[in-house]
Parts: C-alpha cells; sequence; structure tokens
C-alpha cells in the first residue's frame, strides 16, 4: 500500500498498516494533501483483509504540530468534502483497531484524533496542546463532547477553555492515552500492542470496538459536525487572523479590540 503524498508514508508488515507523518522540518504540521492521503489509506484499509489493525505515528520524535496554518488562511478547509473532514471521516468511521504512538509535540487535532484511536501510548517526551480558543477557533473533532465525557467538565474546560499544554502522564491520568513509557519505547509498545491485536479473531476484534463505541457514535458525529460548522465559520474571523497573523508574526495575538 502507498501513499499518495510524499509527507505521509504507509507500510504494511503483519497485516499492520503503519502510517507515518513525515514533516519533521515544519513538526509534521498537516497540510490538506496530508489529510487526504491518511485519509484515502484508512478508506483503503476498511475492506482490505490484509490489514486488520492500524498504527498512526509521527516521523523523528514528532507527532503533529496541528493544522499547518497557511493552508487556513488560505480558506482551503471549508465543508464536509474538505480533506479535513474527509479524514476525521474515515478515522471516525474505521472499524478496526487504531493505535496511536505519540512523541514530542501533539497539539491541536494531533491531541483530538487520540479521542477516536483505540489505543495510544505516549513517550514522556509528548506535550499535548488542544489551542483553539489561542488561535480564535473553538473546539473540533468531537472534543467538546468526548473530552468532558472521559475527563470530567472541569478537566475539559481548563484544557479546552485555556488551551493549555499538558505532559504524557497527564493526558494518562485524563484517560487519552494507555501508558506513558520511555520517548523510544512508544512506537515499540504500539508496535506490540498492535501484534497482539493483529493475532486474534479479526471479526470478533471488530464486532468488540464496534460495540464499545455504539453509546457516543451517532451524537459524536452530530457533534463533530456542528463543531465543523463553527470552526470554518471562525476561520474566517478577525480573530483567527489576528492569532494566525501573530503566530506567524512571533508576537502575541491582541484580542482587545474585539467584543
Amino acid at each position: 500500500m502507498q501513499s499518495a503524498c510524499a509527507e505521509i508514508q504507509a507500510q504494511v508488515n503483519e497485516r499492520i498498516l503503519e502510517i507515518t507523518i513525515n514533516r519533521p522540518e515544519r513538526k509534521n504540521a498537516l497540510t490538506m494533501a496530508m489529510y487526504t492521503a491518511m485519509a484515502e489509506l484508512l478508506n483503503s484499509a476498511v475492506n482490505n483483509s490484509e490489514i486488520r489493525v492500524v498504527i498512526l505515528t509521527g516521523a523523528e520524535g514528532i507527532f503533529t504540530s496541528g493544522n499547518d496554518l497557511t493552508d487556513f488562511l488560505g480558506g482551503s478547509a471549508e465543508g464536509e468534502e474538505s480533506p479535513v473532514f474527509q479524514f476525521m471521516s474515515a478515522l471516525y468511521n474505521f472499524p478496526k483497531p487504531v493505535v496511536a504512538a505519540v512523541n514530542g509535540p501533539a497539539v491541536g487535532i494531533g491531541t483530538t484524533m487520540l479521542l477516536h484511536c483505540d489505543l495510544s501510548f505516549a513517550g514522556h517526551d509528548a506535550l499535548f496542546q488542544m489551542p483553539f480558543v489561542n488561535l480564535g477557533l473553538c473546539p473540533e473533532y468531537g472534543s467538546s463532547y468526548l473530552l468532558p465525557r472521559i475527563a470530567g467538565h472541569a478537566k475539559a474546560s481548563e484544557l479546552l477553555l485555556l488551551g493549555k499544554k499538558f505532559s504524557a502522564q497527564e493526558a494518562v491520568e485524563i484517560g487519552i492515552c494507555n501508558a506513558a513509557v520511555e520517548p523510544e519505547q512508544a512506537i515499540v509498545r504500539a508496535r506490540e500492542v498492535a501484534a497482539e491485536l493483529a493475532a486474534k479473531a479479526p471479526a470478533a476484534v471488530r464486532l468488540s470496538k464496534q460495540l464499545l463505541r455504539r453509546a457516543t457514535q451517532e451524537k459524536g458525529l452530530e457533534i463533530i459536525q456542528e463543531e465543523g460548522r463553527h470552526f470554518q465559520d471562525r476561520l474566517t474571523s478577525e480573530e483567527f487572523k489576528e492569532a494566525a497573523t501573530a503566530f506567524m508574526e512571533k508576537r502575541p495575538a491582541d484580542f482587545s479590540k474585539f467584543d
């Protein structure tokens, strides 16, 4: 199986598809082409009997710093047909187990996509953040619904409203990750668990995943779509333009003029 994008690597070994985000010179920031490639790989794996498990990871000790703001400023992330939503949908509906190995920064969707993985292992060097409000945006990918369910309202408000960074150990305590390990062991542990899953009865594994998610599946999709509509509106807001411009100019954003 090959990726359509050089910055997304794919390899299949022992019925495990390993997808690697490989743009380290930009801290693995995700472009529209990268989202498209990941969505295509996941969709192709759904009915491929040679793939039983997927691993998501990042190259050179970085998971992903989130969305490439240049793409978003260019207005190329609009609607449910957008590459971003196509990736979200592909991962959300993927019927087979997905295991994440996280090192370094996991920012924005780098954190929220973990809410849709089945198992996640983080190196002690991993640093998580959902800075949507800091960018004049709003929560995405069902995080406003799923995070309070697993972490409680107070903790979810702290992480989503303040956009604070948090450690691998805190990600484990919150329930986003299964374990925090030595940095070099994150991918090792993910591969071990993926191999264990790939050796199990495949239909039983798929059914068990479906049952585990049945309580939140329909409502989660509704929330993702609602968040997506608000997120698209925010991308055209003056607040986002100020935040993105300030980020690229390496200065604090000034929201003092906004109501």
